[in-house]
C-alpha cells in the first residue's frame, strides 16, 4: 500500500469514529486529554499519533467493538510505518569478511605415495604394542622405514583409523587412573548469587504520563530565566514540551499531570488503591520572569481530577468534580475516589493538578496496586526526574501581543496578577 494511501486509510477510520460519536473536536479532545487541533490533524491525515493508545481510547469512547479496534490498530501500524524514513539495508556479512578471515574446512589428509602393489593394512590393535622393542632386533636396517610407510587408502578409512587410535589412547589413559564411582558424585558449589532484579515479574499493568498539559489548551504559565526579547512566541499545546525544554522553563503555579493506566490482561483486573504525593525538595521560587501562554480561553470542559496543594507539609491527592458545558445543559462530572479497576480493554486516566504559591517544589507520585496474590507500589516521575512546580507570586508577568509580535507586561496588556 502506498505511503499516502496508508495514512489516508487510517485518517478515514478516525473520521468515521468521530462522526459516529457526534461530538465536536473540542469536546472529544477534552475526554482524550488532547487539543482539538491535534485531534483534527489525526482526522485529516496531517499527523499520525506517536502511540496507538490515544486512538484506542477514542475507539473505546465511541463504542467500537474488538474487531473495529483491531482493524484500527492495523491501519495505524501501516500509517506509522509509512511516515518513518526507510532504514538503509545492512551490508551482507560475506562482503564484510576479508577472504583471509573466512573459515575454511580443514583439508583431508593426503595419502602417502606407495608402490603399485600395496601391502595389507596393519590391524589398529598393533599400534599400541609396536611401541615396545623386539627382544631380537632384525639384522636388516632398511625394514624399519618400510614399516612406517602407509599404503594408499581412501580418506574415510584413514579418518576412521585415526578415530580408533584416539579412542584407544583415551581408554589406556583412563585405565591408568582411579575412576570416580557413581555413588559419590562431586558436590556442586553452593550458589551465593542473589536473584537478579531483572528476573522479577513485571507489574501487571502499564502506564504513560503527560506532563506538559495546559488548562483549556491555552491557560498556562511558565517561569523562564530569559528577557522577553529572547523568548519565542507561545507554542501550540502539542509543541509545549519542545518549547519548555528549549527555554529551560519551569511550570509556574500549577503542573498538570495525566497518568494513563492500562492492564496487561483482558480478563484479570488490576486494582488501583491509592495515589500518594511525595515532595523531595522545597526552595524559594527562582527570580525569573513569568510568561503566560494565553488568557481568557477557558474551555467548555473541566475534567475531574485530583487536586494537590504542594504548600501543605504533607500534600494529599484530593478528588475534585469536573464540569462539562459543551452540551445544551451544563453537567457535573462526579469525582471518583479510589479504588479503580483497570484491564487491557478498560484503561483509566488519572489527572493530577498540583499547585503552589510560595514554593519551588520537586515531587513525584506513588501508585498502590494489587492483582490476585500480588501487590506493590510504582513510582511515577517525569521521565526519571521529579516533577517541578514553582510559585509565581511577585514575579514579572508577560503576555504575548500577537498584533505586535512581542511579549508585553501585564500592565500593557490590561491584565494584572
Amino acid at each position: 500500500m502506498p505511503k499516502d494511501a496508508a495514512v489516508e486509510e487510517f485518517a478515514r477510520l478516525v473520521r468515521a469514529l468521530k462522526a459516529r460519536d457526534g461530538r465536536s473536536y473540542e469536546a472529544l479532545g477534552r475526554r482524550l486529554s488532547v487539543s482539538a487541533s491535534t485531534l483534527h490533524r489525526y482526522c485529516s491525515g496531517a499527523t499520525v499519533p506517536e502511540e496507538f493508545a490515544v486512538v484506542d481510547r477514542l475507539a473505546l469512547l465511541c463504542g467500537a467493538d474488538a474487531e473495529e479496534r483491531r482493524a484500527l490498530e492495523a491501519a495505524w501500524t501501516r500509517a506509522d510505518g509509512a511516515r518513518r524514513p526507510p532504514v538503509p539495508p545492512l551490508p551482507e556479512f560475506a562482503a564484510s569478511v576479508a577472504p583471509g578471515d573466512r573459515p575454511t574446512a580443514p583439508p583431508a589428509p593426503a595419502p602417502v605415495p606407495v608402490p603399485s602393489a600395496p601391502e595389507p593394512s596393519p590391524a589398529p590393535e598393533s599400534e599400541p604394542t609396536s611401541v615396545e622393542p623386539s627382544p631380537e632386533p632384525e639384522p636388516t636396517a632398511p625394514e624399519a622405514p618400510r614399516a612406517r610407510r602407509l599404503p594408499s587408502l581412501p580418506a574415510p578409512l584413514l579418518v576412521a583409523g585415526a578415530v580408533v587410535l584416539v579412542v584407544l589412547a583415551l581408554a589406556a589413559a583412563l585405565l591408568g587412573r582411579p575412576s570416580r564411582t557413581p555413588s559419590a558424585p562431586a558436590p556442586a558449589p553452593p550458589s551465593t548469587s542473589a536473584p537478579s532484579p531483572g528476573r522479577e515479574r513485571p507489574v501487571p499493568f502499564t502506564w504513560t504520563i503527560g506532563s506538559q498539559l495546559w488548562q483549556g489548551d491555552c491557560g498556562h504559565t511558565y517561569l523562564v530565566d530569559r528577557a522577553p526579547r529572547a523568548v519565542a512566541p507561545p507554542p501550540v499545546t502539542a509543541d509545549a514540551e519542545a518549547w519548555a525544554e528549549a527555554h529551560g522553563a519551569v511550570h509556574g503555579g500549577e503542573t498538570l499531570v495525566r497518568v494513563t493506566v492500562q492492564g496487561r490482561s483482558p480478563s484479570t483486573a488490576v486494582v488501583l488503591h491509592a495515589l500518594h504525593v511525595r515532595v523531595v525538595g522545597r526552595a524559594a521560587p527562582p527570580p525569573w520572569n513569568a510568561y503566560r501562554m494565553g488568557d481568557g480561553c477557558g474551555g467548555a470542559v473541566t475534567p475531574r481530577h485530583f487536586a494537590v496543594d504542594l504548600d501543605r507539609p504533607r500534600p494529599l491527592a484530593r478528588p475534585v468534580d469536573g464540569h462539562d458545558a459543551s452540551g445544551a445543559e451544563p453537567r457535573t462530572i462526579p469525582a471518583v475516589s479510589f479504588p479503580y479497576k483497570v484491564t487491557a480493554s478498560d484503561p483509566e486516566e488519572l489527572l493530577v493538578s498540583a499547585r503552589t504559591v510560595g514554593c519551588d517544589c520537586r515531587w513525584y507520585l506513588e501508585l498502590e496496586w494489587s492483582a490476585g496474590d500480588r501487590s506493590g507500589t510504582v513510582r511515577i516521575t517525569d521521565d526519571g526526574k521529579p516533577f517541578r512546580t514553582s510559585g509565581t507570586k511577585g514575579r514579572p508577568a508577560y503576555a504575548y501581543d500577537t498584533a505586535g509580535g512581542r511579549w508585553i507586561t501585564g500592565a500593557e496588556s490590561g491584565q494584572t496578577g
